[in-house]
């Protein structure tokens, strides 16, 4: 299915401010289609002189007409007089009589849509008259908030610019609870799910003829923190959402002005309880800060073991000794290093670029002890979750250090470079140098080092690992591996 800006581009000259207005509309016109009962079809003027639909609504709350996607068509010929009376006469159009449609009949309005007095499209607006019947109180004020709408539309004073984008969890919708105020600030009406809502809240009795605003601030407890907007959302103001809480209740409220030219008529409040979604929210930001001050703490017992070796082999006068504890200070401080980047992220991945280039560096500075052999990665190994990081990093690190000891070890300048490869959960890393190379037996059997990686390239991070020639001198490690999320 194409997309709105698709369709704009392909059918019409409108200016890029026009199309994001119709991307403003249909972001929100949701709402109207559940208050109208009405599938909605906004119909775009083509440069062939006809209609092309460029985005559809359906209901929640009512029957469709339009089983199928109409997205992309024409419209039919005996529809396009009365679109193109709407854009003419820049004014709704409603039809005498119902159109058939099948075994049903359909009621049909056309609504211009004008942007700073210019009409640049129309919506259809249409009921399944298949259900007919008397409408209910709550009916009829759902309609009468879409019919407000919907002439807002028509003049150009909605959607809102200031309405706040992006989604947010806990959102109400017309079903959830709604409320509609005067220009005042005074509840006309209030829906049964609405009028709970509230009662959860502490409200007593009903909300008809009071003042939501001082309803609201009489419910707010004492040293309670208020969001600033609340004020101009429970008396229709701004077209903002915000939240309001109560002896362990919380409201999502979301507020739409409704004018009539420059005078504001009143509003439609929106509403929902949200207070097991936000009950939720709070469980989870207090693991994530508790899973966060676990890796912050043991980054910090690391360092201090890392410290405390690093006292031990200053005491030591046994040169191999020193070197021993010299490359179980590294290995604490790879490990160090990794949980120090998943104590500044709330997710349970590792952005393994920058942690291999800090490690990998410092690792190549440490064995070459003079800094004459730099390290260079290639490619990008993307995010690797948390439970193959470690491993990973004490793999390159062990394979970086050896490649400068035993490829550099008559002190020579060279390079060692990390290339990556990522297809997806695959990584294939290639570890080369331009050294004199490893002895074949040291590839097969090998020290503590090499024990280490193949221990944890096998176990850990099951994989494979191969030591090669380097067809223009040097060795080069190739790793095959499948980061998944956990492995069996």
């Amino acid at each position: 299915m194409s997309t709105i800006s698709t369709l704009v581009a392909r059918h019409s000259d409108l200016t890029p401010a026009d199309a994001e207005w119709l991307h403003l509309l249909v972001g929100d016109w949701q709402l109207i289609s559940d208050l109208a009962f009405a599938d909605l079809v906004l119909w775009l003027p083509d440069l062939e002189g006809g209609f092309v639909a460029v985005a559809q609504a359906r209901p929640s709350t009512g029957a469709t007409v339009h089983y199928d996607d109409i997205v992309g068509t024409r419209a039919p010929d005996g529809q396009r007089q009365q679109l193109e009376r709407a854009l003419h006469d820049v004014a709704i159009q409603r039809s005498r009589e119902p159109r058939w449609f099948g075994t049903y009949a359909v009621r049909e309005e056309a609504v211009p849509v004008v942007r700073e007095g210019r009409p640049i499209a129309v919506i259809a607006r249409q009921t399944n008259l298949g259900g007919a019947r008397t409408p209910s109180r709550l009916e009829l004020n759902y309609v009468e908030a879409a019919d407000d709408l919907l002439g807002m539309i028509s003049r150009g004073e909605f959607p809102s610019p200031n309405a706040p984008t992006g989604p947010r969890r806990g959102a109400p919708r017309v079903g959830d609870g709604l409320i509609r105020l005067n220009s005042e600030g005074e509840v006309l009406y209030a829906s049964p799910n609405a009028l709970s809502c509230f009662h959860r809240l502490g409200v007593l009795g009903s909300l008809v003829g009071q003042s939501l605003a001082e309803v609201t601030t009489g419910l707010l407890e004492e040293h309670t923190q208020t969001d600033e907007s609340l004020p101009l959302v429970v008396t229709g103001r701004a077209p903002w959402r915000t939240d309001v809480e109560s002896r362990g209740v919380c409201l999502s409220l979301r507020a739409v002005p409704l004018t009539e030219g420059k005078r504001r008529s009143g509003a439609v409040l929106l509403c929902r309880d949200v207070s097991e979604l936000r009950r939720r929210e709070r469980e989870l930001l207090s693991k994530d800060a508790t899973i966060r001050e676990i890796h912050h703490r043991v980054k910090n017992n690391l360092q201090t073991v890392a410290a405390l070796l690093r006292l031990q082999a200053r005491r030591m006068t046994s040169t191999e000794a020193r070197e021993a504890l010299g490359e179980a200070i590294r290995r604490v401080t790879t490990i160090a290093q990794v949980h120090e980047t998943l104590s500044q992220t709330l997710d349970e991945t590792v952005d393994f670029d920058a942690l291999v280039d800090r490690s990998l560096r410092l690792a190549a500075d440490v064995a070459s002890a003079g800094g004459s052999v730099r390290t260079v990665r290639v490619g990008s190994f993307g995010l690797v979750p948390a439970e193959a990081a470690t491993a990973l990093a004490l793999v390159l690190t062990e394979l970086v250090t050896n490649a400068v000891e035993h490829g550099f070890a008559d002190g020579r300048p060279g390079t060692v470079e990390i290339t990556a490869e990522r297809s997806g959960a695959h990584l294939r890393a290639v570890v080369a140098d331009d050294g004199r190379g490893l002895p074949d037996a040291r590839s097969r059997s090998g020290g503590l080092g090499t024990q280490i990686v193949s221990t944890l390239v096998r176990y850990e991070l099951h994989g494979t690992i191969e030591w090669q020639p380097r067809e223009s001198g040097g060795t080069q490690v190739v790793l095959e591996l499948d980061l998944r999320e956990s492995h069996p």
